[in-house]
Parts: structure tokens; sequence; C-alpha cells
């Protein structure tokens, strides 16, 4: 189990606040390999709970030095001075070796903290400046929906919250539980962090979109052979055309994105089956170990046998 606190300052705003509630505060074990998943609790100035937020126990902000996470949510004005207290808090959590992840311009208040100094850290876009301005020791970035430097994650605004909350979920829980949380909530299983602040269009497209139909046709036939031709036929397109709108609806060629649900089908299988390296490759679509091992780790970080070892073990 992951304990995670969510610290509702003064300013907190509603949209972000409710999005790490949703993920972090609803029991959804289910999704799990190993039946556990998020424990909250709310983090206030006097332990006065929130019953809004769904009956998660209160603490004080000094207790947020026991939880393995901690969540900044975003905040209304930037250039206040947070309570002492929950920035004393935050840097004695860093210390202990919890997570910080800030929720838009959450970043605010973590740098307040001065745990962003010399680090790389998203916000909103519109606040980039800004933050930068109030803490010039920040590498503010607009170009990023969140950024995992380790123990400090930052996210862009609104629904990069959302994004950064599933990376989470992914870190700790696996591939599988991620997807199947973004399922329930409707809503793309994975923006990768590096993607653009500025989408044209939807990441996941409607069904009644050609260019939709034609990546779930995609996904139901990952472990045969596809090529780009392949789907810019079946999204009736052209090659170009194919490229233009696949980069503009998920920040990704048409190449990369069918290499990166091969990939995220091999993290559901070898969490979730007893298949061997060889038999994932083959059932993804990559072929041989070799193969996989290459974009596996390329993509997620450790090679394949690790990733079981991590979510199974």
């Amino acid at each position: 189990m992951v304990t995670v606190g969510l610290a509702l300052h003064a300013d907190a705003m509603l949209y972000e606040t409710a999005i790490a509630a949703e993920v972090f505060g609803v029991d959804r074990s289910d999704l799990s390999a190993d039946g556990t998943w998020y424990s909250l609790v709310v983090a206030t100035p006097d332990g006065s709970p929130a019953p809004w937020l769904g009956g998660a126990p209160a603490v004080r902000y000094h207790a947020l030095t026991e939880v393995d996470l901690v969540v900044v949510p975003s905040t209304n004005h930037l250039d206040a001075v947070p309570d002492p207290t929950l920035t004393h808090a935050l840097r004695a959590a860093y210390d202990r070796g919890a997570r910080i992840a800030s929720l838009c311009t959450g970043a605010f208040v973590v740098a307040a903290a001065g745990l962003l100094d010399g680090r790389e850290a998203a916000t909103h876009w519109m606040h980039v400046a800004e933050l930068e301005r109030l803490y010039p020791g920040v590498r503010a970035r607009a170009d990023v929906l969140y950024v995992d430097d380790g123990q400090l994650l930052t996210s862009a605004g609104k629904t990069a919250a959302l994004d950064l909350c599933l990376h989470l979920v992914r870190s700790d829980f696996g591939s599988a539980a991620a997807n199947g949380l973004a399922r329930r909530l409707v809503v793309a299983a994975q923006r990768p962090g590096g993607q653009a602040q500025f989408i044209a269009a939807p990441v996941s497209p409607t069904g009644s979109d050609r260019l939709g139909v034609a990546l779930d046709w995609a996904r139901e036939r990952l472990d045969q052979p596809l090529t780009v031709s392949d789907l810019a036929r079946e999204a009736g397109l052209g090659v170009r055309q194919l490229a233009r709108r696949v980069s503009a609806e998920t920040g990704m060629t048409p190449l990369r994105w069918l290499h990166r649900e091969r990939v995220q089908r091999a993290q559901e299988l070898l969490e979730r089956t007893d298949a061997s390296v060889e038999q994932v490759a083959g059932r993804c679509g990559l072929g041989t170990a070799t193969t996989l091992r290459r974009h596996f780790v390329r993509t997620v970080g450790v090679s394949p046998t690790v990733y079981r070892a991590a979510f199974r073990g």
C-alpha cells in the first residue's frame, strides 16, 4: 500500500484537488496485481477534516513526513507566502525520502519550500515566467505536460495534472492498473510527459473519427505485422496526412505511437501472465525477445525481466 498525503493549503483550487482525491482517495485495489492501492490522508493546518473530499482522514501538516507521496494541488495566489508549517513539512517529507508531486501551480508552493532550486519543473504555460521571476533557481518548462525528476514531480495545468497522477499509478502499480483506471475515468491511458502543452485535438479521437477507428483497429491487432501504410489505409488518409494528424493528436509519429502501444501491451502481459519474454514479444508484435528488450528499455527504462519482478514480486 502506498500512503498519500494531500496538502490542502489555504488557496488550493478545486479541480486539481478533486483529481488527486479521485485517483488516490478511491479504493481501486481490484486494479492492482497484489490487491493493494493508495491510502489517502488530507493534511490541513489544524487537522480539520474536509468532508467534501470523500471523508478521507485529516491530519496536521507535520504528519506529511509519515507518507510515501505528498500531492500539492494548485494555488490561486501565485505570490502568496505559503504557510511556513507546510513548507517545513514538505522539506522534512522530502528529506525522509517521500516523493513530492505538484499539480499545475502547486509548483509555486513546492518552490517556496526550496525544493525546486536548480531543477526543471512544469507548471501551466501561462505562469512559467512568473514562477521563474519569483523563484529564479527554478528552470520552468512551458513545453511539457509533466516532469518526473525522481523524488520531485511537477505537472502543467488542469488535465495535465491527471496525466501526472496516472503516471504515478503506472509507476506504483503497473501499466495494467493505470490503463484500467484511465478506462474508468474515460481518459487517455497515457500522454507522455514530454508532450507539448498545446494540444490541437483530443489525444484519443472519438469513435466517429476514422483516425480513432484506425487506432482502435491497430490496438486489436498488435500481435500482427502492422505498418504506417496500414494505419493510413484504415484511416482513409495518405501517409503524410496520417503523420500530421497523429502528431497533432498524440504528440508523436505514427511509428512511435505503434511502438508505444506494443510496449504497453507487453507491460500488461508481463504483469498479468506467466508468458515468457519471447512469448510476450510475439503477442505484442515485437517479434523477438531481443527486439522487445530494446524497445522496452528505451521506453520504460528497465528490462522486461526487471519490470516483471517489480510488479509481480
